[in-house]
């Protein structure tokens, strides 16, 4: 049998699909990792300061395009839609007696096997650029601006790990259970702007995104429902945000500024919270239009076509941009030396896009096929303490490399713990061991 085209297998994925699967889940998860892309590729400044290269960030350049981060920071959405795909998940496992080990272990091989070999790469060509002489802060910036996107698996692991106890709190709880972690980030928040203890304000990475998570069940469970009240629930979120950045101490960029010290991100603030509440009910109230346009096939084709190829390019749009502008320094320098937030830069813009999305389609099958090796078979024997430190493990590096990146001050210039707890935890987690 001929090897079909990656269209033709969507189509018939798509043709194979149950009836009772609310597609619009699909299309979400699809639109939002489109957006976090789309928006990198446009934020990204690079261009040539009297012959040396810079990376610059068009929300230091240019203020007023803070305004689009209410666009690209789509994180809410995945959350929201990763409570929803939980749910489904865990509540199919527990019919089929499959037990929690077996579960976690995977959901975690889903998201192993592009992150490893991007940290593996990225290692090495920090190693390179040690040993030619380049310098450890541009390593650093490339390196960093390549593997941001790996924050959220650091915190999405530890959201997949509490799901049999997030899925008893919804079913125990309802409502409860997602507006006490929304008090909590709210009490973490004026911890973090009142008192010392700044620090504490860090376990908003866990009660802002748990509570989305919980909104995932609720709509899995038909508990967000009704286009008015989804739309009044959405405008609530607008007015929200808009009162927290205008009036409030919060920032206007829903995404991090290098220039600004406080951030909504780092930690998570609720200004996520409120974003989270308007794009969750201003799309929920276009679910139905949306369902029945998924109905036809070729939308939902594009969709499952899309979703099938979400973790790849998630995780490499990034190193697919840094190297394609690494490649234009070196060998085509004068394509870079427009000024970012010029008239002339904005008009290329467009075709830097097209640039890196055609890169990105080349090596996608590079990605892919590294994808599936490394993901391999499941394992009929899991042991739970071996997935329960490796995720640990995967988590806490992953942090450290959004963070700062492969440079450090060990040898070869690398910061050899952040490089090395992903790679460790990904080989306890995947390889065979006895149940122990």
């Amino acid at each position: 049998m001929a090897k079909l085209g990656m269209w033709a297998r969507a189509a018939e994925m798509a043709a194979a699909t149950p009836e009772e699967r609310n597609r619009y889940v699909d299309l979400l998860r699809a639109l939002s990792i489109s957006a976090v892309v789309l928006g990198h590729w446009i934020l990204a400044a690079p261009y040539l300061d009297a012959g040396s290269p810079r990376i610059e960030h068009l929300l230091d350049i240019q203020p007023w395009s803070r305004w689009l981060t209410w666009i690209f920071q789509v994180m809410p959405v995945f959350f929201f839609v990763g409570g929803f795909s939980n749910g489904v998940s865990w509540d199919g496992a527990q019919k089929r007696g499959q037990s929690y080990p077996q579960w976690l272990e995977s959901r975690m091989r889903r998201l192993l096997g592009p992150v490893i070999p991007l940290i593996l790469l990225w290692s090495l060509l920090g190693i390179i650029g040690f040993v030619l002489g380049i310098s450890a802060t541009v390593i650093g910036i490339g390196s960093q601006v390549a593997l941001v996107p790996v924050w959220f698996l650091a915190i999405y692991f530890v959201i997949v790990m509490l799901v049999p106890l997030s899925r008893q709190a919804w079913h125990r709880f309802g409502y409860l259970s997602i507006i006490t972690p929304m008090v909590l980030a709210i009490l973490g928040d004026l911890i973090f702007f009142n008192t010392s203890l700044q620090w504490l304000g860090w376990f908003n990475y866990l009660f802002v995104w748990s509570a989305v998570h919980q909104m995932g069940y609720a709509w899995q469970q038909g508990s967000l429902s009704g286009t008015l009240k989804m739309f009044i629930l959405g405008c609530c979120g607008a007015v929200t945000l808009v009162a927290l950045t205008i009036y409030g101490p919060y920032p206007l960029s829903l995404v991090g500024v290098p220039s600004q010290e406080l951030s909504n991100t780092t930690p998570p603030k609720i200004t996520l919270l409120a974003l989270g509440l308007m794009q969750i009910g201003f799309l929920l109230s276009l679910e139905n239009i949306a369902r029945k346009w998924l109905a036809k096939g070729s939308a939902w084709t594009g969709t499952v076509l899309i979703n099938g190829l979400i973790m790849p390019v998630f995780l490499w749009h990034s190193t697919v941009m840094m190297l394609l502008i690494g490649a234009c320094f070196w060998l085509l320098p004068n394509v870079l030396l427009m000024l970012p937030g010029s008239a002339e830069w904005w008009a290329f813009r467009p075709v830097w896009v097209i640039a890196f999305l055609v890169f990105m389609l080349a090596l996608l099958p590079l990605f892919l096929l590294i994808e599936k090796i490394i993901t391999g078979k499941p394992r009929e024997n899991v042991s739970l303490a071996q997935l329960l430190i490796a995720a640990v493990l995967m988590s806490l590096g992953l942090a450290l490399l959004a963070g700062g990146g492969v440079s450090g001050n060990g040898p070869l210039g690398l910061n050899w713990l952040a490089c090395s707890l992903p790679v460790i935890g990904g080989f306890i987690a995947l390889f065979r061991t006895p149940k122990f």
